[in-house]
């Protein structure tokens, strides 16, 4: 598969999604402002998720074969 394609494939994929997003918003049965709290919460925990992995990643020993083990090798 060529890079150009690989591109054109990503982007239907996202602009798909966006519509996906947006049709599951205009068709929920709650309110808006149910919506706008429920996407603010989802947003908020996101963003603590985010911190929480770069923080760890910020704090991690500097040796890469340091492997803590949690799948098995043959």
């Amino acid at each position: 598969m060529s890079k150009k394609s690989e591109q054109a494939a990503l982007l239907a994929f996202l602009a798909g999604a966006i519509v996906a997003a947006g049709a599951a918003l205009l068709f929920t049965p709650k309110t808006g402002r149910e919506v706008r709290e429920k996407l603010g919460e989802a947003k908020e925990e996101a963003l603590e998720k985010l911190k929480r992995r770069v923080k760890g990643a910020k704090n991690a020993k500097g040796d890469p074969l340091d492997y803590d083990g949690g799948d098995c090798w043959i």
